[in-house]
């Protein structure tokens, strides 16, 4: 009797796994296009053909050019949140000093992969989804930024802080860090070390009406 599984191997390499490198072709091809000379100049025929797979194989993954690319920002999003989450855990000590931890982390994968920025930041309005994963990575980080707010802003006496009286402060901060990010980018006119540090300074200084 012969295994249906045996048939779909090839070369000691499964259906799933084939199936799995040409997805994560197709999405470094994209992610590359997309960082580099921006979400215009991705087609699906362009993809197929960086990515030297037939059309067939992009249809096997996703659906449409829209599902793509809302793939493409999800990758992103996953990327750089756990970077922040695993220096801020990495790094312990004071609440200053683990936001800190993030933020140099963020920053330091910003500088090393610009084309990363440049996908979460690029205008997507245009593209169903998009503006709504945009919307979430930011909250996502901001809820990175909020866990820290909350346990500086914490009651004395235990009590449980409302965080709605301080997610718009960790949304601000968010948006702040990103314009920062925007223009340190163009000008490098201070190091990475002091972007963070002065970050950390102002979105710190926000929690103060809180206590």
């Amino acid at each position: 009797m012969t295994r249906p599984a045996a048939v779909r191997d090839y070369a000691g390499v499964t259906a799933d796994d084939r199936r799995n490198e040409r997805r994560t072709r197709l999405l470094a091809v994209g992610r590359t296009t997309w960082g580099r000379a921006g979400i215009g100049d991705i087609s699906i025929r362009g993809v197929c053909r960086d990515a030297e797979l037939a059309a067939r194989y992009f249809y096997e993954n996703f659906d449409n050019r829209d599902a793509y690319l809302v793939a493409i920002a999800d990758g992103v999003r996953e990327q750089m949140v756990a970077t922040m989450v695993q220096s801020s855990s990495e790094t312990g000590g004071s609440i200053g000093r683990r936001l800190h931890a993030a933020l140099t982390a963020f920053l330091r994968a910003v500088a090393d992969d610009p084309e990363a920025f440049r996908i979460m930041t690029t205008d997507v309005s245009s593209v169903p989804g998009l503006e709504h994963r945009r919307n979430e990575t930011l909250d996502l980080v901001a809820d990175i930024v909020l866990a820290h707010f909350v346990e500086i802003a914490g009651e004395p006496d235990g009590r449980a802080v409302d965080d709605a009286e301080l997610r718009p402060a960790a949304r601000f901060v968010v948006g702040g860090v990103n314009r920062l990010i925007e223009a340190w980018i163009v000008e490098r006119d201070v190091s990475i070390d002091d972007l963070a540090a002065t970050c950390t300074r102002l979105a710190l200084r926000l929690t103060e009406p809180a206590k």
